[in-house]
This record gives structure tokens, C-alpha cells and sequence, in this order.
């Protein structure tokens, strides 16, 4: 290649790279920052006196421990990668890595990160996972409560026929003032409950194979910036993993139970949270295990009762366990807890085992 055409070439990436609206880096096979666009710069907080540079030694911006093991791993195996990572600042990026080939030698020479804000739909996800929960269970339970109401209404219609029929007209009266009540306490179940919906969830009701650490992996991604932003640590062992539930019931379970371990953590040592599950007997037991503020043994019966709230101080419609309680008991299963406070609280949930 004639060096016009050289210069022509490096002209070309010098533009690229100052003009691109998107954080780039060109690191190079041995792990040289060579290259940066002006907003890495803005957003990594890089300077030119970071060009040549070692990567590791400007990776601090980065909240992301294995970006070097990536690197060299897109290095050896010429794979582009992607991953989501989270920067100092709390935000977020769909990070890239692009190998940089030399094709006429046939070997990758370092790489290229690029980094896209998806901060927003983060948020956005995050809050459609809460909805969606806090959705779900209030519709589980209103579709349960309103049964007794239902009938009571049922019941006196026909009373009201037969009392009409007979021309008891002070016994006509005494039905209608019953009706007027159950009408009124079905109407005040509605209110309680529409108040509080906000959206329509999409996934299916009907009972399924699912996978719980599947189920685990999509919440802990929507508790992200929770989980992140706090340090929280969360450690899996799942030893049997497949069970027959809704997959939109066991959503609910366990994001309010993992919400439940964040919201009520202790401010003076980190979260940490263990999950596992093990096959015992005809359940498969799913334990949560976490080191925050701990529940009263007074409450350990009332946290499963509707609109129980042991803590007023934090924010909750204090319905959360009561539906999780509802939807074990309904398909033969059962969730127990154990806990002490100030040192945290164990959560069994027993799915029973039907294949």
C-alpha cells in the first residue's frame, strides 16, 4: 500500500473516531489503549495523557472486574462479545467487544469496545418488572376474595325471588338491605384492589415446566441497579432446578421475595443473599437465605396475612406474602420462614413435586 493511501486510511480513522457520538476505545493485542472518542473521554473520564497506557490501568471508571479476561479472550478467540456493565457514575451500557483483524495475517490485533447508554431502558425495565408483580399479585388475590362476596349476592337474589313470589314484603326488604351491603363490600374489594393496577401482564397463567433459576436470572437482571448500586452479593446453588407452576405465579414469588431481602436489609453491613434448591421428598424446596434486619418470632405467623405490615417505616402494601402464601397453597405447596433479628431471615418455599 503507497503511503498517500496509508495516510488516506489513518485520515479516515482519526475522523471516525473524533466525530462518532459513542464511546469507543481502540486497545490494541497487548492490552495498549491506543485510541479514544470524545465521549469515552467525557464518560470514562480519560485524558491524553491515557493513550498508551495499559488498559488495567484505566479501567477504574469501568465497574467491570473481568473486562480484561474478556478482552484477551476476544483476542484468542476472534468472537465478538457483549455484555451489560455498569460504569462508576451508575450507569449503564451494552458493551461491545469487536476484534480488530489484521486479515492478511489472519489474527486478531487488539480490539474495540464500544459502549451504548441503555440506561433508560434499564429504568424502564425495572419498573415494568415491579408493576408487573405488584399487578399479579393483586389480581391473584381479587380474583380469590371476590368468590365470597359473589355468592353472598347469588344467594340473596334468590332469596329476593322468593321472597317476592311469596309477597313477604318485610322480608323482601330485609333481602334488599343485604343485598345493598354485599353489594357495597363486593364494589369497596374492586376499588381496593383496581386502585392499585397499573398494567396488564403478557405472560401466560397456565401451570408449566419451568426452570427457577431461569425465573431467578430474569429478576435479579430487572433488581440490577438495586442490587449493583448497593453491593449487594447474591450466591446460587441450584441442585434441581425444573418444576410444574405457572410461570407468571412463580415471577411474582420471586421477586417479592428477593424485593423483600433488598427493602429490608441493615445500613451497617452489606446484603447477602443465598439462594438454593434441593429436591426433599415430594417438594423441591427453595430456600432464600439473607443477613438483614431479621422479623420478631411474634410475626412469623402474621407476615402471611393480608395487608400485614411489621414495618411501617418502609414503603409496602403489605400483601406481597400473603398472595406468595396463596399460590403455594393453591397448587399443594407451602412457604416457611425462619428468622432472628439483626441477623437476618431464611425464606422455604416448598413447590410440591409432580413429575
Amino acid at each position: 500500500m503507497s503511503a498517500s493511501k496509508l495516510d488516506d486510511l489513518n485520515e479516515d480513522l482519526e475522523n471516525y473516531f473524533a466525530n462518532t457520538i459513542i464511546p469507543q476505545l481502540y486497545v490494541d493485542g497487548n492490552l495498549i489503549l491506543r485510541k479514544f472518542t470524545p465521549p469515552a473521554m467525557k464518560q470514562f473520564t480519560l485524558t491524553e495523557a491515557d493513550i498508551n497506557k495499559h488498559i488495567e490501568d484505566v479501567t477504574d471508571n469501568i465497574r467491570y472486574p473481568t473486562l480484561i479476561e474478556n478482552i484477551n479472550e476476544v483476542i484468542s478467540t476472534g468472537d465478538i462479545l457483549e455484555k451489560e456493565v455498569q460504569t462508576t457514575d451508575k450507569k449503564w451500557f451494552q458493551m461491545n467487544i469487536l476484534p480488530y483483524k489484521i486479515r492478511k495475517e489472519n489474527r486478531t490485533n487488539g480490539v474495540i469496545l464500544t459502549f451504548v447508554d441503555i440506561t433508560k431502558r434499564i429504568a424502564v425495565l425495572n419498573e415494568l418488572e415491579r408493576l408487573n408483580a405488584e399487578n399479579d399479585t393483586l389480581l391473584y388475590t381479587l380474583t380469590h376474595d371476590i368468590r365470597q362476596p359473589l355468592s353472598t349476592v347469588l344467594l340473596l337474589a334468590d332469596q329476593l325471588m322468593e321472597a317476592y313470589n311469596s309477597k313477604d314484603t318485610e322480608q323482601f326488604t330485609t333481602w334488599v338491605e343485604m343485598l345493598t351491603r354485599a353489594s357495597n363490600n363486593m364494589r369497596a374489594l374492586l376499588k381496593e384492589f383496581t386502585d392499585h393496577v397499573h398494567v396488564e401482564s403478557s405472560l401466560p397463567n397456565e401451570e408449566e415446566r419451568v426452570n427457577i433459576e431461569d425465573i431467578f436470572n430474569d429478576v435479579i437482571l430487572a433488581l440490577r441497579n438495586e442490587i449493583y448500586t448497593n453491593g449487594i452479593e447474591i450466591h446460587t446453588q441450584f441442585d434441581t432446578s425444573e418444576i410444574i407452576f405457572s410461570r407468571k405465579n412463580l415471577r411474582s414469588i420471586v421477586f417479592n421475595l428477593l424485593s423483600n431481602a433488598i427493602k429490608y436489609r441493615r445500613t451497617d453491613e452489606a446484603l447477602k443473599i443465598v439462594i438454593k434448591t434441593v429436591k426433599q421428598e415430594d417438594y423441591v424446596l427453595l430456600s432464600i437465605k439473607d443477613n438483614g434486619l431479621g422479623i420478631d418470632k411474634i410475626h412469623h405467623k402474621n407476615i402471611f396475612d393480608k395487608f400485614s405490615r411489621i414495618n411501617p417505616q418502609i414503603e409496602g402494601t403489605g400483601i406481597g406474602l400473603y398472595i406468595v402464601n396463596r399460590m403455594l397453597n393453591d397448587k399443594g405447596g407451602k412457604i416457611e420462614v425462619e428468622s432472628v433479628i439483626d441477623e437476618g431471615s431464611t425464606f422455604k418455599v416448598y413447590f410440591k413435586s409432580d413429575y
